[in-house]
């Protein structure tokens, strides 16, 4: 397997990187870091917010082979190393994004100073649920993905009440790479970190929508007490209202859960 590229974007005002705390969020499946901007711009003035994309979705190439989250992980250390060498930061991600969060706190902690994971979990569906979906997409496209997709990521009424922020988001879904989106989804059919969530030695916040089918608060839940179970401290919020994508869904609570526990548990 060769490792994934990642491209950053970012999502703070334009300034020289390195004055303020830097904070590095990650997309969810068929995202993009459109996710993140309302959050980011809430968080913007406090900290260097950099957002990254999937491979073949945003402005990440497509990959041309398959790859598994840890090595999502390493690409995003490569990436911080690529703007700000060997900085320790902040890192928040959603779904997929949040997996790739539990993998840099069991391989990377090092380079962390906080870990919030949000509508995710260490381990996410089933495999084959996964396959059968990257078959599907392989052979269709995303767009066959997107009806299925606004019903799992948003809270009822949501994009009746956001139809910008929803539409600019499945039109990410619409153009991401059809293979990019399969090699995710393998990657998530293999994902399973529960029995090394103890080995995560930075504070965790878990954040879940209670209206998310997909990774519930229960699954924030067991994320917390893995993490607990090695002795490090964790925190888990649940959101009423709120699906599959926080960020995008509560930009202002989000924001202001990710500003607290950065404060107080930055290391």
């Amino acid at each position: 397997m060769a490792k994934p590229t990642v491209k950053a974007v970012l999502l703070s005002p334009q300034r020289e990187l390195g004055a303020k705390p830097l904070l590095v969020v990650g997309p969810s499946l068929g995202t993009s870091t459109v996710l993140w901007t309302e959050t980011a711009a809430l968080l913007g003035d406090e900290y260097d917010v950099i957002g990254w994309d999937l491979p073949g979705h945003g402005i990440s190439p497509a990959a041309t082979e398959g790859f598994d989250v840890a090595e999502l992980a390493d690409a995003v250390v490569d990436l911080v190393d690529s703007v700000v060498p060997g900085a320790r930061f902040h890192y928040a991600g959603v779904s997929l994004g949040g997996a790739t969060g539990l993998q840099l706190g069991i391989k990377h902690g090092d380079r962390l100073r906080s870990l919030s994971v949000q509508c995710s979990g260490a381990k996410l569906g089933t495999p084959e649920g996964w396959l059968e979906r990257a078959e599907t997409v392989r052979k269709l496209g995303t767009p066959v993905m997107i009806q299925g997709s606004a019903e799992r990521w948003f809270a009822k009424g949501f994009m009746d009440r956001q139809p910008e922020i929803s539409s600019r988001l499945l039109h990410a879904l619409r153009d991401a790479d059809r293979f990019s989106y399969s090699f995710c989804c393998e990657a998530l059919a293999a994902l399973d970190v529960r029995e090394q969530l103890g080995s995560i030695t930075v504070p965790t916040q878990a954040i879940a929508g209670v209206e998310d089918t997909v990774a519930p608060p229960s699954v924030a839940e067991k994320i917390v007490s893995g993490v607990r179970a090695g002795g490090t401290f964790a925190v888990a919020e649940a959101l009423d209202g709120v699906g599959h994508l926080a960020p995008a869904e509560a930009p202002a609570v989000v924001a202001g859960l990710m500003r607290n526990f950065m404060k107080e548990n930055g290391l």
